[in-house]
């Protein structure tokens, strides 16, 4: 006869190793799908790994994009008769070579550094460039106008700043003659601070209006933001310094305008405070060389 205490122990251990086979399932299965994460997540490093390694990869080998011809200072030199100073495009990676002033000093030398969405910038160029430009015209003054890209996110995420001043350079070398009326134009009719600029099919007809030629090659490089690049190192050089030819240390603001190496801090909208600042500095240069200059008067 069966002892009854037998048969329960029996099926306590029974249960028991039913219970303990569920626990090793279940512990398999956590085994299983723990290595599974830990596999998957290797996996997605190793990618995230090899996708950087791939973007870095093609960034170094990007063939690099030369700086605009008429600029190798990051400014256009505008001289006798409105004519650009020609000079060839600088590799990407090379270093700007300085306009070298007028030894004599019978030219008076003023360099504006100007971003276009800036509304000082704007003021300052509206109220002086009519004045200004027969003085360059008949050689006793020469304007280096510098387009700098500072308020690039002033402008509703279009990047204005930027691709004004690409359209700049676009312009400098391409048709560089036709700068010096662009350059004007860009100020002329200036897009508020905030907003979104100037489309860059409205840069191009402002291109045409400025009486450019080779048309189809500058929309094309604006389309492209050929210059872009560039203009963001010109930007940064103006930034951190040196400013060369002059005692400034770098740019503090989107406005710098040096005569003769000297920083203008007069009104923006006043003519002729800028004319007496002008005729200042002319009158230190004859004072350091003893070189009489044209009087710089329209």
């Amino acid at each position: 006869m069966t002892d009854p205490d037998d048969s329960r122990n029996s099926d306590v251990r029974a249960a028991a190793r039913e219970k303990a086979r569920q626990l090793r399932t279940t512990q398999q299965r956590k085994d299983r799908r723990n290595r599974l994460l830990l596999s998957g997540g290797i996996v997605v490093g190793v990618l995230a790994v090899v996708a950087i390694v791939a973007v870095v990869i093609v960034s170094a080998i990007r063939p690099t994009v030369p700086g605009p011809k008429n600029m190798a200072s990051d400014g256009v030199v505008v001289g006798s008769g409105l004519k650009v100073k020609s000079t060839t495009a600088l590799a990407a990676d090379a270093k700007p070579v300085a306009s070298s002033p007028d030894p004599a000093g019978s030219t008076v030398d003023i360099r504006i550094y100007a971003d276009y969405l800036c509304k000082l910038c704007g003021d300052f160029q509206r109220t002086n460039l009519k004045q200004l430009e027969p003085l360059v015209k008949n050689g006793a003054v020469t304007v280096e106008m510098h387009p700098v890209a500072i308020y690039t996110s002033h402008s509703a995420g279009t990047k204005y700043s930027l691709r004004a001043a690409n359209a700049a350079a676009c312009v400098a070398n391409y048709d560089p003659n036709a700068f010096w009326k662009f350059n004007a134009a860009l100020f002329e009719k200036q897009p508020a601070e905030g907003g979104p600029g100037l489309s860059d099919d409205v840069l191009k007809k402002r291109v045409d209006a400025a009486g450019a030629t080779r048309t189809s090659q500058i929309d094309s490089c604006i389309d492209e933001g050929r210059f872009k690049t560039w203009v963001t190192s010109a930007s940064d050089r103006a930034l951190s310094g040196p400013i060369p030819n002059s005692d400034v240390k770098k740019m503090t603001n989107a406005l710098l305008v040096l005569v003769n190496g000297k920083p203008y801090t007069g009104s923006l909208t006043s003519a002729e405070d800028f004319k007496a600042f002008v005729l200042q500095a002319q009158g230190d240069e004859y004072s350091s060389t003893g070189t009489p200059t044209p009087t710089p008067s329209p």
